[in-house]
């Protein structure tokens, strides 16, 4: 295979454990990263020592120009045969009555705007409509958009119920153009996200209430994602996986 993956937030957790997955499926990887250099050049030098091909771009998904430099470079990459809409933030725990308009605007900035943005240029490239030979885009949500998140961040939650409508509309919009569109929602999983809204331990703190009784892994959520990437989910579009143990 010589198409080209792009993995928002490709540097860390679910992002770094898909770009790994997507390389070993024969995918040429465009790992984006927010401001961690040196771990996505990690997950590069991982992926070619394992005879893959990956580069490293700085993107910052709130930011256009940062998308339309991601796209442009992978571009000189190669074909876009994938799009991996993984990149997003969380923020401390708190009430609705709590949070300043900053805190919403970034939240839907990154997390619903920079998704859409890079569905967007994904289209421009991959839809027949435009000349392209089809693709995939998979997005990530989370199990929250079902649960609303109360008394830790209904934002994000909100931001993930976006995403959820976005992967069923954009799907039916591009279908017949040769793209399939198609959600993940993870359950409480094991990375550094729950750090960044200050509860480190968080998801295991919570592993009582999942029907598995324990977290998942990264590698989990990455199983699931190249496997809605490949030919063996062909019929599938404007569908949201949940990979969250019951949750």
């Amino acid at each position: 295979m010589d198409s080209v993956a792009i993995v928002t937030g490709g540097s860390r957790g679910i992002g770094r454990a898909t770009s790994l997955a997507a390389a070993k499926r024969g995918y040429k990887v465009v790992v984006g990263y927010a401001s961690n250099k040196a771990a996505a050049d990690e997950v590069v030098g991982k992926i070619e020592a394992s005879n893959g091909k990956a580069i490293a771009v700085k993107c910052d998904v709130g930011n256009e120009a940062d998308i339309l430099d991601l796209f442009r470079q992978a571009d000189a990459f190669g074909k876009l045969g994938a799009l991996v809409n993984n990149a997003g933030v969380v923020d401390a725990t708190a009430r609705v009555d709590e949070m300043s308009a900053a805190r919403l605007t970034r939240m839907m900035n990154v997390n619903v705007v920079g998704s859409i943005l890079c569905a967007r240029e994904a289209v421009k490239r991959m839809s027949s409509k435009h000349g392209g030979s089809g693709g995939v885009i998979v997005n990530l949500s989370s199990v929250a958009a079902t649960l609303g998140s109360p008394a830790q961040y209904v934002d994000y939650a909100a931001s993930k119920g976006a995403i959820d409508t976005f992967t069923v509309g954009l799907a039916r919009e591009v279908s017949a153009e040769g793209i399939r569109v198609n959600g993940i929602r993870p359950g409480l999983i094991d990375t550094e996200i729950h750090a960044s809204g200050g509860e480190p331990d968080r998801a295991h703190r919570l592993a009582h209430t999942i029907p598995m009784k324990r977290v998942g892994t990264a590698d989990e959520i990455a199983n699931a994602v190249v496997w809605l990437m490949s030919d063996e989910a062909s019929y599938v579009t404007g569908t949201i996986v949940d990979v969250s143990g019951g949750r």
